[in-house]
C-alpha cells in the first residue's frame, strides 16, 4: 500500500510540515482544504501547490512527502463524499492538551472561513439553506474563541461539541454544493 492510500492523521501531516522546516499546524490548511473541496473541487495539483506555497517551498522534498500531502487531500474528499458521513477535521488528538486541541479547532475554522469568504459570493450564499448559513455564522465565532483552557471534563465536552459542529458544517457545505453526493439512504415516509 502506498502512502497515498494510508489513513492520514494530524501527526502524519505535521511530521511532513516539520520535515520541510515548518512549525505551523496543519489544522489551518485542513480547514482551507475542506472548504476548497466543497466550493471549488480543488485539484490534486492545485492543492499541492497551495501546501508548498504555505510551507515556503517550491515542491515537496521527496516523493513520500508528496504522496502524504496528496493522500491527505484524497482522504478528505473521500470522507466528505462518503455516504456514511464520517468526515472528521484533521485536528490535534488526545495526545495534545485541551488548549492545543482548541487552538487546532480555532485554526481549522479560520482556514475554512477564509476560503468561504474568498469564494462564496452573495449569489451563492442566497442559495444556501438557513441551517448552512447559521452553521457558517457559528463557525465565525469558533474562529474567535479563547483557547487558553484548562483540562477539565466540562471543557473537553464543550470542545467535543464545537468540533462536532465544525464537522457537521463542513459536511453540510459539501452536500449542498454537491447535490446527490453523498448518496445518503432515504427512509420511506410512513403511510397513514
Amino acid at each position: 500500500m502506498s502512502l497515498i492510500d494510508e489513513r492520514q492523521d494530524f501527526s502524519d501531516v505535521a511530521d511532513v510540515f516539520l520535515l520541510h522546516g515548518s512549525m505551523q499546524s496543519p489544522a489551518f490548511l485542513d480547514g482551507r482544504l475542506c472548504a476548497l473541496l466543497a466550493l471549488r473541487d480543488v485539484s490534486a495539483a492545485t492543492w499541492l501547490e497551495e501546501v508548498c506555497q504555505s510551507l515556503g517551498i517550491e515542491q515537496p522534498r521527496d516523493p513520500a512527502s508528496a504522496e502524504r500531502l496528496l493522500g491527505w487531500r484524497r482522504q478528505t474528499l473521500e470522507a466528505l463524499s462518503a455516504s456514511d458521513l464520517d468526515y472528521t477535521p484533521l485536528l490535534p488528538d488526545e495526545l495534545f492538551s485541551l488548549g492545543e486541541q482548541a487552538q487546532g479547532l480555532k485554526e481549522w475554522t479560520q482556514g475554512f472561513i477564509e476560503v468561504v469568504d474568498e469564494v462564496a459570493d452573495n449569489e451563492l450564499r442566497e442559495r444556501w439553506s438557513q441551517a448552512l448559513c447559521e452553521a457558517i455564522e457559528d463557525l465565525e465565532g469558533v474562529g474567535r474563541m479563547e483557547t487558553d483552557i484548562d483540562d477539565s471534563p466540562e471543557n473537553e465536552n464543550d470542545l467535543f461539541a464545537l468540533t462536532e459542529h465544525a464537522r457537521m458544517a463542513a459536511m453540510l457545505l459539501y452536500t449542498e454544493q454537491h447535490p446527490g453526493m453523498p448518496q445518503v439512504e432515504q427512509t420511506d415516509a410512513p403511510v397513514h
